[in-house]
């Protein structure tokens, strides 16, 4: 059996006769500890290097738009073009309309025109209607001096005489229509279709002939009475300063005068038709 000697004490290896082993250098695995911890910190700087080049890279365009942007004391700078294009048909327009509710879209999208060529007019061929027109004005001339009389078509003249009957509510009774020399004035006509128009200065009632006299003599403007509130006289457009009176009951045309008695004659209401 082999000797088992006593390894002598480390603490004085000379004394003892004991030599330490020279083969390995002293401190051997804390150095490839510290070599490895080295290599790892230089491995993780590498990286954060690139890492941080890389994201400069990509800032890099706003930045140097931002430095272009700068203006430096001392130079000429120019004005950047806006960054909002203008308004308009041109082709630098790029506005976005608001994004709505599907319910406002509906309310204010416009509807199309309708194809004038798909109506119902084209299509059956017959012409568009014309418009309605208005509803008919019938009017009764009353004196204001005579108050239960009116105007009333007896043998072709005008006279101002007392309503008796339906039939002479019936001649008592004018359609106004717009004046046929003048729009701005009246015109009367009766329910057979006669106009009322001056002839030899007395009002008759006579079928329109269609000249250019019948239309001035048939045409009379209203004219506010000075001496009766509410009342009207009635100016010829062919005679202008001629109103229309009536003199033992008889309606004509006279040249105005300025005194009590004519302007109770010349003044009259327009009232409602009598029939």
């Amino acid at each position: 059996m082999p000797d088992n000697k006593s390894r002598p004490s480390q603490d004085q290896p000379w004394e003892n006769g004991w030599a330490p082993d020279t083969s390995r250098a002293p401190g051997t695995r804390r150095l490839w500890l510290a070599g490895g911890m080295a290599v790892a910190t230089i491995v993780a700087c590498v990286t954060a290097i690139a890492v941080s080049e890389r994201e400069s890279d990509e800032k890099s365009p706003s930045a140097s738009s931002a430095t272009e942007n700068t203006s430096y004391p001392g130079l000429i700078s120019f004005a950047s073009p806006s960054a909002t294009p203008p308004k308009g048909k041109s082709g630098l327009s790029t506005d976005r309309p608001a994004t709505r509710s599907p319910g406002q879209q509906h309310a204010t999208t416009p509807k199309p025109a309708p194809d004038p060529s798909k109506s119902p007019s084209h299509e059956s061929g017959s012409p568009t209607a014309a418009p309605k027109p208005p509803a008919t004005t019938w009017r009764s001339v009353r004196s204001v001096n005579y108050p239960d009389r009116y105007w009333h078509v007896s043998d072709g003249y005008v006279r101002l005489d007392r309503v008796q009957g339906s039939e002479s509510r019936e001649d008592s009774t004018f359609r106004q229509v717009k004046g046929l020399a003048n729009s701005s004035c009246y015109s009367f006509a009766t329910r057979d279709g006669r106009y009322l128009r001056h002839r030899a200065f007395v009002l008759r009632a006579e079928r329109n002939d269609g000249s250019s006299l019948f239309g001035q003599d048939a045409t009379f403007c209203p004219r506010a009475s000075s001496s009766h509130s509410g009342a009207t006289m009635l100016e010829s457009v062919n005679y202008p300063g001629y109103f229309l009176r009536h003199r033992d009951f008889v309606v004509r045309l006279e040249r105005f005068e300025y005194s009590s008695l004519y302007l109770s004659d010349s003044s009259f209401r327009l009232v409602g038709g009598l029939a």
